[in-house]
């Protein structure tokens, strides 16, 4: 799957740490694309077992953590803990097929 990162519109650079909980009932490659991101930011992203996380040339990884977790097998539990544990989710998509998941980061 391909996960597109892009700011939002009035966002010319996005500049500020995000953090990805990215799930699966399968172990997944998540391919990353990311557009006008400022390098040397700290992005991590957690996925479940298996899963891997591949970026693009560049510096990006340079700053991303990927780290292995269990997650809930319900995704209410799942943006429960989210919330619990970051204290705010600005997004939460369910897809059940796709080959492109496209995310807009922002204020």
């Amino acid at each position: 799957v391909t996960l597109h990162l892009n700011p939002i519109s009035s966002v010319h650079i996005h500049q500020k740490p995000l953090v990805f909980l990215l799930n699966s009932p399968l172990p997944l490659v998540w391919k990353l694309k990311t557009e006008r991101l400022a390098p040397g930011i700290r992005r991590v992203f957690f996925v479940s077992l298996g899963s891997i996380v591949q970026f693009e040339k560049g510096n990006f990884s340079l700053s991303a953590e990927t780290e292995e977790k269990f997650f809930p097998e319900k995704n209410e539990h799942l943006l429960q803990e989210a919330q619990k544990e970051y204290g705010a989710v600005t997004s939460f998509t369910e897809l059940k097929i796709s080959r492109n998941i496209y995310i807009k980061v922002g204020e």
